[in-house]
């Protein structure tokens, strides 16, 4: 049966939203989408960009992952190929301006990984696709080195980076990048306080957006 809180949900939307936006997405119907800003982020149901950002209809193109990972660029071969699809659609088709890759506190994705957890079933899906943020735990040199949250805080953080850097692996990524027509962006929410950190790309330091507090990595928790 049809969940009962989506039907409910749906008709709260159909009554509210739909009723004053009504407008909007007939114009999207009819003269399709065109965002600006795509976003990279978590499955993670806590961490939805549309909520995060008070997105209306057409403003974002959102593809979700586990762990907010963008692999690196394959031209032949590899399995995973879902999210270049994704970045191949936005890039080429929509002519996004702006990529951000949204990581968040408490990640399961990165506590399966750091924590070498047991697979959940014979085809370790999750295990083999966080197998990829290898060289991000590489860069943190040995676990033994941090306090266990200190380290998967930071692991968090050298996701972002990496998938940053493997962005810059696809050729159409690039060549936008180094003609100054797109943008890659690297955030960081925190879920239990809603702080949105964001990456400066000069020091590679994430900073906290607005506000009066200047927060920086320790405060989105």
């Amino acid at each position: 049966m049809f969940p009962k809180r989506l039907v409910d949900g749906y008709h709260a939307f159909l009554e509210n939203r739909f009723v004053n936006e009504h407008g909007r997405y007939k114009s999207l119907a009819e003269k399709g989408q065109h965002p600006e800003i795509m976003v990279v982020g978590c499955v993670d149901s806590r961490v939805s960009p549309e909520v995060i950002f008070d997105a209306s209809p057409g403003e974002l193109l959102v593809v979700r992952n586990v762990a907010n990972i963008i692999p690196p660029y394959e031209e032949h071969g590899g399995t995973q190929h879902g999210t270049s699809a994704a970045l191949e659609f936005g890039v080429q088709a929509l002519h996004v301006k702006h990529i951000v890759v949204l990581g968040h506190a408490h990640c399961g994705g990165i506590r399966a990984f750091a924590d070498e957890q047991e697979p959940l079933s014979p085809g370790d899906f999750i295990g083999r696709w966080m197998s990829q943020i290898a060289p991000a735990a590489e860069s943190l040199g040995p676990k033994e080195k941090h306090g266990h949250e200190e380290y998967l805080r930071k692991l968090e953080f050298a996701s972002v980076e990496l998938s940053l850097k493997n962005l810059m692996t696809f050729p159409c990524v690039r060549i936008l990048v180094e003609r100054g027509k797109l943008e890659l962006h690297g955030a960081f929410f925190g879920v239990a306080t809603g702080h949105l950190l964001v990456r400066d790309p000069a020091t590679g330091v994430f900073e906290a957006v607005g506000g009066s507090f200047r927060e920086r990595l320790s405060s989105a928790s």
